[in-house]
């Protein structure tokens, strides 16, 4: 069965890339974009592809992950 919710976001999908870049990625979860690189470097981050030598986020990649972190702190 298809939700409101899957119907939302093929539509966002519809009218752009699904695919942000690290600075907009950051932009979306509220953080700083040296934050994000710095989890991804550490592997603590949200889940990204490399197309070419471009580092790309899904928007459902950083949905995920924003879910399954929140309420917890980070520890460094």
């Amino acid at each position: 069965m298809v939700s409101d919710d899957d119907i939302t976001r093929a539509n966002r999908a519809k009218r752009g890339s699904p695919f942000l870049n690290t600075d907009q990625a950051a932009a979306y979860l509220k953080m700083s974009a040296r934050l994000l690189k710095r989890l991804r470097r550490d592997g603590k981050g949200p889940v990204f592809r490399r197309h070419s030598r471009f580092v790309q986020y899904h928007i459902d990649d950083l949905d995920t992950w924003s879910d399954e972190h929140s309420g917890r702190e980070f520890r460094q």
